[in-house]
């Protein structure tokens, strides 16, 4: 608050006294302009996974093949993980604090920390109901992981509708702003994860992160989301604003076919950026999780230790 009340009285100063409007929209720029985060010391990366990589299972119809998040925590200590990634919609049903307190004691005891949690959003919404239930819900999420021990939050930017795509980043500007600012309340991060919608190129997702006037906010950075040209120039771009990464073991670019992941060129992005946090290992490809998973996970350690 007291930044912009500074920054009110300088814009008015500078009409005031005839410096004119192009001093005042060049501090407005500045002031809008945030700045890639900036680490002391060297990368550290720490290896987590997120629980959307078991979600045929977490849903499986089968109860004798279904698994709950006690057990993925249980397999993620068991592969060693530092992290575990509780997505969002897991959880059991209408389920309360003292469900969210036992997820937190059950991570603390099999010696894993709860790197995060990820919700499905969409703040590309004109004005309206539709767009406060949105930041309604992601604020609720907010208080959920503040009890659960969850210090981030991945949230999407969305797709447009009925709106075109530059009111659409205005919207959701505004809509991140306001959230960030109650997870700021919370001790809570909100990272936006480049995932189509109106972030599917780079430079629309540092538009709007750069937009953004909040400590609060960051990029979730999926290494398999960018469908561009050049994916890994894309994530080096977005790379120095990264609060939590998710790692695809499969990568497409435009007009490509899907090819396996270049893993030592993706971890040398996150190190060159100085990036220090957790890699969650996000699985998606056909082969069964239970079995690709954890040669996955061994492969991710060597980098992250590397």
């Amino acid at each position: 608050m007291q930044n912009s009340i500074h920054r009110r009285n300088f814009l008015k100063h500078c009409l005031g006294t005839g410096l004119g409007c192009a001093v005042a929209s060049h501090w407005a720029d500045l002031a809008m302009a945030v700045e890639p985060i900036h680490r002391a010391g060297q990368p550290r990366l720490w290896l987590s996974l997120a629980a959307y990589s078991f979600r045929d299972y977490l849903q499986h119809k089968d109860p004798a093949k279904r698994i709950d998040l006690f057990r993925f925590i249980d397999f993620c200590a068991e592969q060693g993980c530092a992290g575990t990634e509780l997505t969002s919609y897991y959880f059991a049903p209408n389920f309360t604090d003292e469900y969210l307190i036992k997820l937190r004691r059950h991570a603390f005891l099999r010696g894993v920390a709860i790197s995060g949690t990820a919700v499905g959003n969409n703040f590309a919404l004109p004005k309206g109901d539709k767009r406060d239930a949105e930041i309604a819900s992601l604020k609720k999420w907010v208080d959920h992981a503040a009890v659960l021990g969850a210090p981030h939050i991945r949230i999407f930017a969305g797709a447009p509708q009925g709106i075109a795509k530059d009111e659409a980043k205005t919207m959701c500007i505004g809509a991140i702003e306001e959230c960030a600012e109650y997870a700021g309340t919370k001790g809570i991060f909100l990272g936006l994860e480049n995932h189509g919608g109106i972030v599917a190129e780079a430079q629309d997702m540092l538009d709007i992160v750069r937009a953004v006037k909040s400590p609060w906010l960051g990029i979730n950075l999926d290494t398999g989301n960018f469908h561009t040209d050049d994916p890994y120039h894309d994530l080096t771009l977005i790379a120095p604003y990264a609060v939590n990464v998710q790692y695809k073991v499969e990568m497409k670019a435009r007009g490509q076919k899907t090819e396996p992941a270049d893993c030592p060129r993706v971890f040398k992005i996150l190190r060159d950026a100085n990036y220090q946090g957790y890699v969650a290992l996000e699985y998606e490809a056909a082969e069964d999780p239970w079995k690709a998973v954890p040669g996955f996970l061994k492969r991710m350690k060597d980098f992250c230790t590397a």
